[in-house]
């Protein structure tokens, strides 16, 4: 019996059939190639965005005014760091093969002070239940990030305790420098 059915026969789950176990892997790996193939778009996107980002401000130096220039780049900025907080998820589920929350909820904190900055930058009147909204929307992806980074940090008893730097283990050979390490 192989490990992986020994295991599965331990945890009482039967080991697949040879056929599911083939389009199992199949399926991971085209999921794999597709997570691959949309972060390369994402990533090209991104960087055309920030070449059009900077010729954009060129050109509206030229033509309007310095702040309007200045909040289109802005814009156009916050929208490739978007893309590249979404690339940076796709590379973690790609690692991990599970998908992380922080950077969504990352992207949608991003995305409400892109909203808040343009309709602050627009000389039209703001509904104040808009711009209410939008402000409870980053307290709630604010706190959000603070319980999903609290809940998912690794806890304090599966770390392994350092021993103390003026206790010396029996099985080590050599004497033990100020800064931890063996010297022979």
């Amino acid at each position: 019996m192989s490990e992986t059915s020994e295991l599965e026969a331990e945890q009482g789950r039967p080991a697949p059939r040879p056929a599911v176990a083939a389009s199992i892997w199949a399926l991971e790996h085209a999921q794999d190639f597709v997570t691959v193939a949309v972060g390369v778009v994402l990533i090209v996107l991104a960087a055309t965005l920030a070449v059009s980002g900077v010729v954009g401000f060129v050109e509206d130096v030229r033509s309007h005014t310095m702040a309007t220039a200045a909040i289109n780049l802005l814009d156009r900025v916050l929208l490739v760091l978007i893309l590249v907080e979404i690339v940076h998820t796709v590379v973690l589920s790609l690692r991990a093969h599970r998908l992380a929350a922080q950077p969504f909820i990352v992207v949608g904190l991003v995305a409400v002070i892109r909203r808040i900055l343009f309709l602050l930058s627009n000389e039209h009147t703001i509904p104040p239940t808009e711009l209410g909204l939008l402000l409870g929307m980053v307290v709630a992806f604010v706190a959000a990030y603070l319980a999903v980074s609290y809940f998912e940090r690794p806890d304090a008893e599966a770390l392994p305790v350092p021993a103390a730097p003026d206790q010396e283990d029996p099985g080590q050979a050599g004497n033990t420098s100020p800064t931890g390490r063996v010297e022979a």
